[in-house]
């Protein structure tokens, strides 16, 4: 079953987290939201919109397509 968009983007988020090293409150604090908005994310519970994406891809050193392969 292929992956929706939200789950790419969870799964990808927590993939580059591990790689760069980050905590989730760390990483929450680098794009500007609250301390639990990386674990929402992760989980799949929260959209997350375009600003924030950006912002994520950003910390990474990434494009933001990247947040949505698979």
């Amino acid at each position: 079953m292929a992956l929706t968009p939200r789950e790419r983007i969870a799964k990808n988020t927590a993939y580059y987290r591990k790689q760069k090293n980050f905590h989730m409150e760390e990483l929450s604090l680098l794009i500007g939201a609250d301390n639990s908005y990386i674990s929402k994310l992760e989980k799949g519970r929260i959209n997350i919109t375009i600003d924030k994406l950006e912002k994520l891809a950003k910390v990474f050193g990434i494009d933001i397509c990247e947040l949505l392969k698979l």
